[in-house]
C-alpha cells in the first residue's frame, strides 16, 4: 500500500509532457563526435547537424531572440504548448517571462489534463488553475482535451496509435515552449516530454494519451505505478513525441524553445519539488527537438553544480530516451551549437 501510494505521489512529476531541417538523408549524413570537437558530448561542427542557439539571458527579450534566431515561420492559428503547473510552488514558466513571446504570435496557450490526480485532472479545476496563475492574463487558454480526444498514428514498436486532445486537429502551428527540469519518473522533461506526454490527453478523456505512453502501450485507461516497465515507458515518449510532429506537416509547422532555469531534480507536475542546487543556464532553441534535448543534457553534464540533477537522470534512465528517438531516423541528437551572446 504504502509503496502504492508513494509511486503515485512521486508520478506528479511524469504527466503534463517542425521537423528540423534534416531528412534521413542528412541524419546519415552528419559526422560522428571527433576527438577535436568533442570527447564525450554531442554537439559537432558539421553544417549538416540541426541547429541548436543558445543564450543565458533568461529574460522576456532572451526568449524572443532564441525564438526569432530559428527563422521560423508559423502557418495559420499558433498554439504554445507549456505546462501550467502542478501548483504555486513547482518551477513552470512564468507569464512575466513568457508574455511577450507569446503575444508576439498571437498565441493561445494550450495544455491537456493531468492522469495522476492533483490540481489540473479536470477541465473545471485546469481552467481554475490557469486564471489563478495569471496565464490568462497574457493570452487566451485552451485545454485541449476539454472535449476528448483525437488519433494520431504511431509507427513504431511500443505504440500504435497516440491519443492527443481533440482540439489539436485546430492549430496551423505550434510553439513547444518547455520548462528544462528533472523528472522523478523520466529522469528528465524537455521538448519531447512536453510534445509526448504534455500532448497526451488526460484520463478525463475517453482513452488517455498520458496513460498508454506510460504503460508502455498496455493501457489507455489507468496506470500502476508501481509496475510499470521504464523503457517501454521512455520509448512510447520518443514514439508519440514523433508522431505529434510529423502531424505538423510533416514538421514544419511545429518548433521548440527550452528554458533551463529553476533546475529543480522535480518535474513541474510535482506540487512540492525540491530546491535546485545548481545554477540557471540559459535558454536554448531549435527546430530538432531531439537536437535541443540533447544539447541541453549536455549542457547539464558540463556543469559543475549538477550531481543531483544528473544521478535523478541516470538513476530513471533518463537519457535512453535520446537513444531511442534517435533509431526512429527522424530527427538527430547530433547538432551544432550558436551562441546569440556577444
Amino acid at each position: 500500500m504504502k509503496k502504492h501510494l508513494w509511486m503515485a505521489l512521486t508520478a506528479m512529476v511524469l504527466f503534463g509532457c517542425s521537423k528540423a531541417k534534416v531528412d534521413n538523408t542528412n541524419k546519415q549524413a552528419v559526422a560522428q563526435p571527433s576527438a577535436t570537437e568533442t570527447a564525450s558530448y554531442y554537439e559537432v561542427t558539421d553544417e549538416k547537424a540541426p541547429v541548436v542557439y543558445f543564450t543565458k539571458d533568461i529574460s522576456p527579450a532572451g526568449l524572443v531572440r532564441a525564438y526569432e534566431a530559428l527563422g521560423w515561420k508559423p502557418n495559420g492559428k499558433v498554439g504554445v504548448k507549456i505546462s501550467t503547473g502542478e501548483s504555486v510552488k513547482t518551477n513552470h514558466l512564468r507569464p512575466a517571462l513568457i508574455k511577450d513571446l507569446v503575444q508576439k504570435l498571437n498565441g493561445t496557450i494550450v495544455e491537456c489534463n493531468t492522469a495522476y490526480g492533483g490540481s489540473r485532472a479536470t477541465v473545471a479545476m485546469h481552467h481554475q488553475v490557469v486564471k489563478e496563475r495569471g496565464y490568462l492574463d497574457i493570452a487566451p487558454f485552451d485545454l485541449l482535451d476539454e472535449e476528448g480526444y483525437m488519433t494520431l498514428p504511431v509507427n513504431g514498436k511500443v505504440l500504435k496509435e497516440d491519443y492527443v486532445g481533440s482540439h489539436f486537429k485546430n492549430y496551423g502551428s505550434y510553439l513547444v515552449l518547455s520548462h528544462f527540469k528533472g523528472h522523478q519518473m523520466g529522469g528528465f522533461g524537455g521538448a519531447l516530454k512536453n510534445l509526448s506526454i504534455g500532448f497526451g490527453s488526460g484520463t478525463s478523456a475517453e482513452k488517455s494519451g498520458k496513460a498508454i505512453i506510460h504503460t508502455g502501450g498496455r493501457s489507455d485507461s489507468s496506470i500502476d505505478f508501481a509496475t510499470e516497465k521504464q523503457i517501454p515507458f521512455l520509448e512510447a515518449m520518443g514514439e508519440a513525441a514523433v508522431a505529434v510532429c510529423k502531424a505538423m506537416n510533416g514538421g514544419k509547422n511545429i518548433a521548440f524553445v527550452n528554458v533551463m532555469n529553476r533546475l529543480s531534480v522535480d518535474c513541474d507536475c510535482n506540487a512540492n519539488p525540491a530546491e535546485p542546487d545548481m545554477h540557471d543556464i540559459g535558454i536554448l532553441a531549435s527546430l530538432d527537438p531531439l537536437a535541443l534535448d540533447q544539447a541541453c543534457i549536455d549542457k547539464v553534464w558540463q556543469a559543475p553544480d549538477s550531481a543531483s540533477l544528473k544521478a535523478r537522470i541516470e538513476r530513471q534512465q533518463g537519457r535512453h530516451i535520446l537513444d531511442y528517438t534517435d533509431t526512429l531516423g527522424v530527427y538527430n541528437r547530433r547538432y551544432r551549437l550558436v551562441s546569440l551572446d556577444k
